[in-house]
């Protein structure tokens, strides 16, 4: 699904290009960098921001030199490329403790494209997001590479590795193994607990901004964890309800008040979740060109079959072979739609999703009897 950026973003000015490159070569003075490349996104301020947070726990970061990260992953080998994006390509990578002492760690290892501009962007906002943040239901950023080498100057990310992919690749990729209906609730349960920490659960507030299936990725357990950061940023502080930043996102998912006005929002991010639960519930993908043009628009489809119609069990993905509790589908239905009211301050709030979805999993686990 294609990313959009209407205007272009602050981020790129050029006295917030840079993170320190190596612990053998001199760096910027403390946070001088997270503080310019943050606080240009900011349009109100706050007692704290994501840099406040971000140098309180940047020494946790390891800075990979870049030989290191290219022994990793053998070159850069086709073979090992596990993901491809905007920003550039994904590789499985395996990399060893600092000290030499412990086992090697299989990691993701995410390399910028030098061609995209919105890529550096990109870097430099994940490196502070998730530099500063930390959750069970967000995932890790072991550490970057900012260097200059033989094809000029590098980026690159390392995550903990997630080996079951995203939400995306189980709902869409035919090759994989189905995901169950109680394993698609506790997906998005755990995701909605991630949106919660961004939203709620920290002296500031992060509006995601790209929240889609993709950026869903999935451990071993199948526990879930938000990635991508690289569109975050800052909540509104104090009394005020949104923030004016020019729109970017994914088409498909993007609230439509945030399109038109430039004013974002955490009811910006609930919108998005409301599409993602409509295609929990179905299997589709909110663009689907490849259907009759009456179902290519997922949101628009699903219109016809009002969650206490009849007719509502029509829209569920038909690989749940009935496999599912109707009275806990339409109570998502029903969530959905509430999530993706015209009116931002009708939606509901992430504290609310988490509640009615813990609900609709204990409704579901009293079995099956209900499906037509």
């Amino acid at each position: 699904m294609t990313c959009f950026c209407f205007k272009k973003s602050k981020l790129g000015t050029k006295e917030a290009d840079t993170l320190p490159e190596s612990r053998n070569q001199s760096s910027f003075p403390e946070n001088v960098a997270a503080n310019r490349v943050i606080k240009s996104e900011i349009s109100a301020s706050s007692s704290r921001s994501i840099s406040d947070l971000y140098s309180e726990k940047e020494r946790s970061l390891r800075i990979f030199s870049y030989p290191d990260l290219k022994q990793a992953t053998n070159a850069f080998s086709r073979l090992l490329r596990i993901g491809e994006g905007g920003f550039g390509s994904v590789y499985r990578g395996t990399i060893r403790a600092e000290n030499g002492n412990v086992e090697p760690t299989v990691v993701a290892i995410k390399r910028l494209n030098n061609l995209g501009g919105q890529g550096h962007k990109e870097w430099l906002a994940e490196v502070h997001f998730l530099g500063g943040v930390e959750h069970r239901n967000l995932v890790k950023l072991l550490g970057y590479c900012s260097a200059d080498a033989e094809r000029g100057m590098q980026r690159l990310l390392v995550y903990e590795f997630m080996p079951n992919k995203s939400l995306e690749n189980h709902l869409f990729n035919g090759k994989l193994p189905l995901l169950s209906w109680e394993r698609r609730l506790q997906i998005m349960l755990g995701a909605a607990e991630g949106l919660a920490y961004l939203h709620e659960g920290m002296e500031l507030q992060v509006i995601f901004r790209d929240f889609k299936p993709s950026n869903v990725l999935l451990d071993k357990n199948f526990n879930p964890k938000l990635s991508d950061f690289g569109l975050a940023r800052e909540g509104p502080d104090g009394d005020c309800s949104h923030v004016s930043t020019a729109p970017v996102g994914t088409y498909g998912y993007v609230a439509p008040e945030y399109v038109e006005t430039g004013h974002l929002s955490a009811k910006s991010d609930i919108f998005s979740f409301g599409v993602v639960l409509y295609e929990i519930l179905t299997g589709r993908r909110s663009i689907e060109i490849n259907h009759p043009r009456s179902e290519q628009k997922l949101l628009e489809w699903v219109k016809q079959f009002p969650a206490e119609s009849k007719r509502f069990y029509m829209i569920m993905d038909l690989r749940l072979q009935n496999q599912y509790s109707l009275v806990a589908a339409r109570k998502v239905a029903k969530l959905a739609d509430r999530c993706l009211n015209k009116n931002p301050k009708d939606r509901p709030d992430i504290q609310a999703i988490v509640k009615e979805l813990r609900e609709a999993i204990l409704e579901s686990k009293r079995g099956y009897s209900d499906v037509l």
